[in-house]
């Protein structure tokens, strides 16, 4: 299912945080043989719900994080396969999206104003959080990519101010994603067990989410304190949350929405979009 191209001017983008699955796990046989199914349809059809193509988009991937924020800086990034053990054919994945190093400087110098130092990577190039769900949703690769890293000391108002500082760009089509996982314990993935678990962090999660921006904004800094959240993401790998920080403070004033929920491999993933 391909995207309509339309015009893109004056149009306020969403923010979107997605679950971007396991490793290559949309271009594979798996066991069960359906089990990323459901996500990777929410994803092929997500772009449908935009009225307008983005100009660009800037993604903050799980798997990147750095002690100062980064932004991919090169106009022709190359893909990086930071995933292990899986089918050869999943190494020859290509995703040939631009990026857009002028934008890329323009959104360091507004994070300056805002007080957050950020820098320009030029060497480093898209993760799996970034090409594996791209190719889902825009196949064509025909959008500029730029990625955010997060910043290494995982804390969560770090990077719900770092969306706030981001926000004005969505009024210049910039479509801000999040790719991470709502559920994140690398144990807990197959485990029975873990069903109702991940049930209750993300029945709390989606009413945070849906809550309005004031209260939202506190709990989702006080997520650590929600029902099994330290089950759901262990102290220190909560990278994959993050990124939902991040899209919710570009997102400060406006509803969220729980917009899909599976379950995969015994646990509870959902996806969320602000607008």
């Amino acid at each position: 299912m391909s995207f309509i191209h339309q015009n893109t001017s004056s149009v306020r983008m969403p923010t979107w945080f997605i679950p971007h699955g396991a490793g290559p796990c949309f271009f594979m046989d798996w066991n069960p043989k359906d089990a990323w199914n459901k996500t990777g349809k929410f994803l092929k059809d997500l772009p449908l719900t935009l009225s307008n193509q983005p100009k660009a988009i800037l993604m903050i991937s799980a798997h990147w994080m750095e002690s100062t924020i980064s932004l991919t800086g090169a106009q022709n990034p190359e893909l990086i396969y930071d995933y292990h053990g899986f089918p050869a054919h999943t190494y020859d994945l290509q995703y040939p999206a631009k990026g857009d190093p002028a934008l890329a400087q323009e959104i360091i110098e507004t994070l300056a104003s805002s007080q957050i130092k950020a820098k320009l990577d030029a060497s480093r190039g898209f993760d799996h959080g970034m090409f594996i769900p791209m190719l889902m949703m825009f196949p064509k690769a025909d959008i500029p990519v730029i990625q955010l890293s997060l910043h290494n000391n995982l804390d969560p108002q770090t990077h719900f101010n770092l969306g706030v500082a981001l926000e004005k760009f969505r009024d210049q089509g910039v479509l801000i994603i999040g790719s991470g996982m709502s559920f994140h314990n690398m144990r807990g993935y197959g485990q029975p067990t873990f069903g109702p678990i991940s049930d209750e962090f993300d029945e709390w999660l989606a009413k945070t989410v849906e809550s309005d921006p004031v209260t939202r904004k506190q709990a989702l800094i006080d997520w650590a304190n929600a029902p099994s959240a330290r089950l759901c993401h262990p102290l220190r790998q909560e990278e994959h949350l993050l990124p939902l920080m991040v899209v919710a403070g570009a997102s400060s004033k406006e509803q969220g929405y729980k917009v899909f929920t599976d379950r995969v491999l015994e646990t509870s993933i959902s996806a969320f979009v602000f607008r």
